[in-house]
């Protein structure tokens, strides 16, 4: 089953296999780490959307997060494609 976490809040927007992704979360703590600092990345994404004009240093920042946070979404999609292979 696909799922598109964008309906859950504070979860990371990406369709992964939801029943793969809840055994990782409790079992697996490379990918709990993985998915706090998603978290944590969005959240400060989020919060430099808020200004309203950014300077260069935040600007910089903001594009530094959404790098580190598309490679740990990699990370974790690889993740859970090895732990739903047959």
């Amino acid at each position: 089953m696909q799922a598109n976490f964008n309906r859950v809040e504070g979860a990371p927007r990406m369709k992964i296999d939801e029943p793969v992704v809840k055994k990782l979360l409790s079992e697996n703590e490379a990918f709990q780490r993985l998915w706090a600092r998603h978290l944590r990345y969005e959240q400060q994404i989020a919060d430099l959307d808020r200004i309203h004009h950014l300077t260069p240093e935040q600007e910089f920042e903001r594009r530094t997060l959404q790098k580190l946070k598309l490679a740990g979404k990699d990370e974790m999609a690889e993740i859970v494609r090895q732990a739903g292979a047959p």
